[in-house]
């Protein structure tokens, strides 16, 4: 593990931990991207539609409503509807096809490890996937039955408040009222550490996504390393 910064908490045991998704449990050879594209083709005649739109830590439906005001699109509830219907079963279809996804070094063990502890977090969900769609990815590697609580791209078009959905939820499936620095997110973008900041959390980046080491570091989370297999989940939960 390398440090970017003091540990702020250090007395302090972790109670909910939240993980992002793509980027930082899994690679899906863009399978997401891909899906987006092929249904802005499909729904809205429109085949080159993501060339202008960057995905990294973004939320599926502020994808969307950006999609439809490049292209004069009416941001109607029947317009996402046509498009969301449509995008998981392309995404399904894609990565049932796809032969260069997996699951990133060291996720399995750090879950496994962080359930061992003697007080051990819940582990949730942080994502701007919609639900479906990150049950989709995640029963494609057989990770979505670990997790047992979260927040999505479909309780909020804003990823902060995303962040603040999942610490209440998490605070329920707890039955008790976590402070900030009881929770960890894990993540690997810049858009992660401000919205673990967001709500107080511990932040814990990881360079295997959409970020470079340095890029992280500039951003000071409280740890960072290359990928999960270089912590210890009592290193950072305990």
């Amino acid at each position: 593990m390398r440090a970017v910064s003091a540990v702020r908490y250090a007395s302090c045991v972790i109670r909910l931990v939240l993980f992002d998704i793509d980027g930082t449990l899994i690679y899906t050879d863009r399978a997401g991207v891909k899906a987006f594209s092929q249904t802005f083709a499909a729904e809205f005649n429109l085949p080159n539609g993501t060339e202008r739109m960057k995905f990294g830590g973004r939320t599926d439906t502020s994808l969307v409503r950006e999609f439809f005001s490049l292209h004069q699109i009416e941001p109607s509830p029947e317009n996402f509807r046509r498009f969301f219907e449509r995008y998981v079963f392309v995404l399904e279809h894609l990565l049932a096809h796809t032969t260069t996804g997996g699951v990133f070094p060291g996720v399995s063990t750090f879950i496994a490890d962080a359930r061992s502890l003697p007080r051990p977090p819940a582990i949730g969900l942080l994502t701007g996937n919609v639900r479906l769609g990150a049950e989709i990815k995640l029963r494609h590697f057989d990770l979505w039955e670990r997790f047992e609580t979260g927040a999505f791209g479909d309780d909020h078009e804003d990823r902060n408040q995303i962040a603040a959905i999942a610490h209440e939820r998490g605070s329920r499936l707890l039955k008790e009222k976590l402070r900030g620095e009881q929770i960890l997110v894990i993540g690997d973008t810049p858009r992660d550490i401000e919205c673990a900041r967001a709500i107080g959390a511990k932040m814990l980046a990881v360079a295997t996504g959409g970020a470079t080491f340095e890029q992280l570091k500039a951003h000071q989370p409280d740890w960072l390393v290359e990928n999960l297999g270089k912590v210890a989940a009592k290193q950072v939960c305990s």
